[in-house]
């Protein structure tokens, strides 16, 4: 089925910067690999999700599913967002940068996170900078930006 449907959705061509840039067809440059960055960013709240690479077919299947589905680049197949977890990502809308060669998925995260560490989000834990300034900053380290995770990660992976 999923070939089918990636055959039914047709991107624009990449003729010139001008079109790509300020034209409205939607014409993704994939990279020499046949990706695309895919950045999952909560629709509600803001939170940013989960970095991920979509192919044509994982794009045009998200696009008719209305769920996230990405492609993994370590297991070099189609990923549907919460097929083996249960916690998928609905999407809500999909924004393309100006060259077209990155994606902002607007998603609702359905499931406790979006992360496989069990954390909400992927970008679990901040940079920590001692004494910024002039003279160059020092860093600290990494400090979590939340205080536990939201659901058993090893439960749902069986690890």
């Amino acid at each position: 089925m999923s070939h089918l449907v990636a055959d039914r959705i047709q991107f624009s061509p990449r003729t010139d910067a001008e079109a790509v840039e300020a034209g409205l067809g939607f014409a993704p440059k994939f990279d020499a690999a046949g990706l695309i960055t895919a950045v999952a960013v909560d629709a509600d709240d803001g939170t940013v999700l989960m970095v991920a690479y979509m192919n044509r077919e994982s794009l045009c299947l998200t696009l008719a599913l209305g769920e996230a589905v990405y492609f993994s680049r370590s297991r070099q197949e189609i990923w549907h967002k919460g097929k083996t977890s249960g916690h998928t990502q609905e999407v809500v809308e999909v924004l393309a940068d100006c060259d077209q060669d990155a994606l902002v998925l607007r998603v609702r995260q359905r499931g406790a996170g979006a992360c496989h560490t069990g954390y909400r989000s992927c970008f679990f834990r901040r940079v920590a900078v001692a004494a910024p300034g002039e003279e160059g900053a020092q860093l600290a380290g990494l400090v979590p930006v939340y205080s536990s995770k939201s659901y058993d990660a090893a439960a749902v992976y069986r690890k």
